[in-house]
C-alpha cells in the first residue's frame, strides 16, 4: 500500500518552550507533529534558550537531555542575538515577557524554509514572525 503524502516537505519546525514541555510529556498532538516532520526530512529545532526555559526542577534533567538529544539546538549567533530587538520593534512589544520568544522567532526566520513554529503564544509569534513563518498554536 502506498504511503499517504505528508502535508510537510523539507524545511524546518522550531519547538516554542510550551512545545517542548508537551513533546516530554508524551503529548499525542506534539508527539504526532513531530514524528511527521521528522518522517518528512524536516529539521526539528530549539534555541539554544529553550531548554532553559523549559527546565522544570520536578522533571529528571535526563528525561529533558534524552528529548534534547533528537533535535537541533540552534546556538545564539550574533544574527540571531542581534535580530530580537528588530523583531520586538516592528511587533511593538517590549520586555522580558518578550525576550526568548523574540530569540525563537530570530531562529525560525533564519532557518531552512518553509518553516514553522510550534508554540502557545501563537499570537505574539505571528507578531515577531510575521508571514514568513507559519505559527502552530499548541
Amino acid at each position: 500500500m502506498a504511503r499517504a503524502r505528508s502535508r510537510l516537505s523539507a524545511g524546518t519546525v522550531v519547538l516554542g518552550c510550551e512545545a517542548l514541555v508537551r513533546w516530554r510529556e508524551a503529548d499525542q498532538r506534539v508527539t504526532a507533529f513531530v514524528r511527521e516532520a521528522q518522517d518528512s526530512n524536516f529539521r526539528v529545532v530549539v534555541s539554544a534558550v529553550t531548554p532553559v526555559e523549559a527546565q522544570d526542577i520536578r522533571v529528571k534533567s535526563d528525561r529533558l537531555r534524552w528529548y534534547l538529544s533528537r533535535l537541533k539546538i540552534e546556538p545564539v549567533t550574533e544574527d540571531i542575538a542581534s535580530r530580537p530587538i528588530e523583531l520586538l520593534r516592528d511587533a511593538r512589544l517590549q520586555g522580558r515577557k518578550y525576550a526568548i520568544d523574540a530569540v525563537v522567532a530570530a531562529t525560525a526566520l533564519r532557518s531552512v524554509r518553509p518553516a514553522v513554529i510550534l508554540a502557545s503564544d501563537a499570537d505574539d509569534m505571528s507578531k515577531l514572525c510575521g508571514k514568513a513563518v507559519q505559527v502552530v498554536p499548541v
